[in-house]
């Protein structure tokens, strides 16, 4: 399991998994060729996330897939910033490819969905499994999902514009460090996503070079079109902060020293967005010349 992998999928193979005597070694996002000696004879599946859920590091996928399959294993894939469009996984020796359709498949923020899909060898088992463990979903979420589907290339291309145009406001700013954008230089595994990916989204993060969590609450407490949320995928603006990474790594460390901000950018008018930002850092330079 990739160490920086989404933390329900994390908790998942810590406290259900575990459970059913499941063993789960976590690997750095940029192993790359170094994931075979990390195999052991009872390792079953290599699972990946591509962008990696808060740090944004894109792994090398195709030389990952092929010394797991060399050892006979599964490899699956949280594809959701990829979407199934940006980064097509089934090219890249993924055999099951997993997204969370609550973000950019449905797109408006108004319904809970999972999809897998498999290739040809895996599709009967995944069919069999998700059968017997009565997976399934309603009729109204399914056309509300198809809804998004057919906007999903529209919204995705707007999503990019406008976060390339706020990140590249991010970089001029004193008080940030790196830009974590699969698409800029400064995102670890850049080369990768130039590599496999056709574009990007909405999702990105950027670390601060200064700061504490007094700042950081005034920078997040005063937006206005920036709402606090973990999901992202909709037409809404979203905003974490976190001065914390190490609490949900185990085989890698972070070695940012101040806090990390992931964005996430809506629909709305980008000028708009880049205002709220600019009066969240004066209250955050506000907080720390008063110290």
């Amino acid at each position: 399991m990739v160490d920086s992998v989404y933390e329900p999928t994390r908790d998942y193979c810590d406290k259900i998994l575990a459970n059913m005597g499941v063993e789960t070694t976590y690997y750095d996002p940029l192993i790359g060729a170094g994931i075979e000696a990390l195999i052991q004879p009872n390792t079953r599946i290599v699972f990946l996330e591509s962008p990696g859920s808060i740090t944004m590091e894109v792994q090398d996928v195709p030389t990952i897939a092929k010394i797991a399959h060399q050892h006979d294993c599964i490899v699956m894939l949280d594809n959701t910033w990829g979407v199934g469009i940006n980064f097509k996984p089934f090219d890249y020796g993924v055999d099951i490819s997993v997204q969370a359709a609550t973000k950019y498949i449905v797109g408006h923020s108004d319904v809970m969905l999972g999809t897998a899909t498999a290739t040809e060898k895996y599709w009967p088992q995944l069919r069999d499994n998700s059968y017997l463990m009565g997976q399934c979903t309603s009729p109204d979420d399914l056309y509300l999902a198809l809804r998004g589907i057919r906007t999903i290339g529209v919204r995705l291309r707007q999503h990019q514009t406008s976060a390339l145009k706020v990140a590249k406001w991010l970089k001029k700013r004193p008080e940030v460090d790196t830009i974590l954008h699969p698409a800029f230089e400064s995102c670890p595994g850049h080369e990768f996503f130039k590599r496999d990916f056709t574009g990007s989204n909405g999702l990105f993060s950027f670390t601060l070079n200064c700061g504490n969590r007094a700042a950081l609450t005034a920078f997040l407490d005063g937006l206005s079109h920036f709402k606090m949320g973990y999901s992202w995928g909709g037409f809404e603006s979203l905003i974490l902060g976190i001065t914390s990474v190490d609490s949900i790594r185990s085989a890698t460390k972070w070695t940012a020293e101040f806090p990390l901000i992931r964005l996430h950018i809506g629909l709305e008018d980008v000028d708009d967005l880049i205002e709220d930002l600019e009066q969240g850092f004066q209250r955050f330079n506000q907080v720390l010349t008063q110290r």
